[in-house]
């Protein structure tokens, strides 16, 4: 049985392709110096451009531009030194000139790719182009009508639309967790979901597995999470594929997730470009861009995730895993390094930083731009593990002293009085003290039973209350087992 059979596709196999659009990082919309800001009063971030009062006339946002470059450049696109803005004309009560400038036939960039591996499967890119958003319409209300927010509407987009090239539910939420990580490395966006700053429709058909020639596709609207997208993916590839299999047809349409309910029902039939009648913006000229301006983005662009994973990897001797896990953020990578270089010790300064410093950011909820010990702090903390001050397990209740109260490490451990005891007498006692309330398991450990040198370590450490240094304790227990 193929994997199409047994995963219910029936035989057939899922052929996807990705729009996303991205809210970009500028202070200002795209047409008008309005300031968005996420959660501020409605209605009260607007003016006569982006309300589309009569006679405003919009202005390029060269930041927008610029941004929109970066992501271009980064994503391996071709930029078009000459774009033409376009309307889109539609109605939505959030949409409150009754068009949407966006561009057509002439996009800002083409041709790009992103890799889903490092060196592995990679999906191109068609297309992106800039535009402006809608504002929100809030459905939520006790009064059970609906209320618009025009604060979102003319804040500047790009659209990144991919090429069929996905193959499964699973490999498009690879693309868009790539995507995303590129995206924040190239800082174009913090493409925070929650805040609308990422959004996806999805497009998806189905075929006989091996076929090359492309079925009818819907589009999935109200994707608001990766896992969602995922879901709705499976779902929507499965319907259509039933329905094939029963003989029946597959409608040409917009269908809506609902993620309660774990299914997607139809929203309206799906428009092609004639039905937004597009023609070019006239009140802006085409935007043009200088070679230099292309070159000079390229030029300036991050090490980008892939290629830092590899230098953490071949320079600084990390395992695949750690890499990995390193470079998912451009700020986890930033700080681990600055840790790194100031210890000396890459591995150290990795397995801290994967499990302390990224637990705390999991719990908390807080970015590691917040992170209450700077780098230097962790590095010097390192440090006094590896020249004997401090046993490991010490270690953790400084760090934990250093997130609660700012202090260097050297200072809370001359403090608390912290400092690894290596001292030959303070240890014999510890290990005999231990040895005296433990004496059957003493016994066996003399009798040669090596693994109980575990067991009395734990006690050792207790007794002194985590200063005893294990290295040497560890020694004398195992000379024990071995008198």
């Amino acid at each position: 049985m193929s994997a199409a059979e047994s995963d219910g596709m029936h035989g057939f196999e899922p052929v996807i392709g990705l729009e996303v659009h991205v809210q970009l990082a500028t202070t200002a919309k795209m047409f008008c110096g309005d300031r968005y800001e996420f959660g501020a009063e409605p209605n009260t971030r607007v003016c006569p451009v982006c309300l589309g009062m009569p006679g405003a006339l919009p202005t390029v946002n060269q930041e927008a531009v610029e941004l929109a470059v970066r992501a271009a450049v980064g994503l391996a696109c071709t930029v078009h030194q000459t774009s033409v803005f376009a309307r889109k004309n539609y109605f939505y009560p959030d949409l409150p000139k009754g068009y949407q400038i966006t561009q057509f036939d002439r996009p800002l960039a083409t041709g790009g790719r992103l890799e889903l591996s490092d060196g592995g499967h990679s999906v191109r890119i068609r297309r992106i182009h800039m535009e402006e958003d809608a504002g929100k319409s809030l459905h939520d209300r006790l009064d059970g009508r609906t209320a618009v927010d025009l604060n979102r509407a003319g804040v500047p987009l790009i659209e990144i639309v991919s090429e069929p090239d996905l193959r499964s539910p699973e490999e498009a939420r690879t693309y868009l967790t790539r995507l995303k990580q590129a995206l924040q490395y190239l800082d174009v966006s913090d493409c925070d979901m929650e805040k609308g700053s990422l959004r996806v429709d999805a497009n998806v058909s189905v075929r006989p597995a091996g076929s090359e020639t492309l079925g009818t596709r819907t589009e999935v609207k109200n994707l608001n999470s990766f896992a969602h997208v995922e879901h709705a993916l499976r779902f929507e590839a499965g319907r259509q594929a039933a329905l094939l299999a029963e003989g029946g047809r597959v409608v040409h349409e917009t269908r809506l997730w609902d993620a309660n309910k774990g299914e997607a029902r139809p929203m309206r039939g799906k428009e092609e470009s004639h039905d937004y009648r597009y023609f070019p913006e006239p009140d802006l000229p085409p935007l043009t861009l200088s070679e230099h301006a292309v070159s000079g983005a390229r030029d300036r662009l991050p090490e980008m995730p892939d290629a830092r994973a590899r230098r953490f990897r071949d320079e600084l001797g990390l395992p695949d895993y750690d890499a990995e896990v390193l470079t998912a953020s451009r700020e986890h990578a930033d700080f681990f390094e600055s840790v790194a270089r100031l210890a000396g010790d890459a591995k150290a300064a990795s397995n801290w930083t994967m499990g302390d410093v990224l637990a705390w950011t999991n719990e908390t909820g807080r970015s590691i731009g917040e992170f209450p010990a700077p780098p230097q702090h962790l590095a010097e903390l390192i440090g006094l593990v590896a020249d004997g001050t401090l046993s490991s397990t010490a270690a953790r209740g400084v760090f934990a002293l250093m997130l609660e109260r700012g202090q260097p490490p050297a200072d809370i451990v001359a403090a608390e009085g912290l400092a690894q005891v290596s001292d030959e007498g303070a240890l014999a006692s510890w290990v005999a003290e231990a040895l005296a309330a433990h004496p059957e398991e003493a016994a066996r450990l003399r009798g040669g039973e090596a693994k109980l040198v575990g067991f009395f370590m734990g006690h050792v450490m207790r007794l002194s209350g985590g200063k005893a240094d294990p290295k040497q304790a560890s020694r004398m227990l195992r000379e024990e087992a071995q008198s």
